[in-house]
């Protein structure tokens, strides 16, 4: 797994969100699993235990990862990247 800079991880999540944020479906899918109001995202965004929450969401699914990461032009492997750099001590599951 290639390490990325805490910048990048950051980018690539912040991304996500913003794939996220233009699709209502998702949007709402994403507050159901997470329990975050719509009206808060935009403050907890800025939170690096946020991100870390919609890069999980990402990988929880495929359809929506691969959906997200062909958009963005991202590797989906990148994913996995970023999510361990934003929270190496809580990698377990992946």
């Amino acid at each position: 797994m290639h390490k990325l800079t805490q910048d990048a991880a950051e980018t690539i999540a912040i991304s996500g969100f913003q794939y996220l944020a233009a699709d209502d479906d998702l949007l709402m899918r994403f507050s159901g699993v997470t329990g975050i109001l719509v009206n808060d995202m935009r403050a907890a965004a800025s939170q690096q235990h946020f991100l870390v929450g919609v890069l999980d969401f990402f990988l929880s699914h495929e359809p929506d990862l691969l959906a997200w990461t062909e958009s963005a032009q991202i590797n989906p492997e990148s994913i996995i990247s970023a999510r361990y750099t934003l929270a190496p001590e809580d990698i377990s599951g992946f």
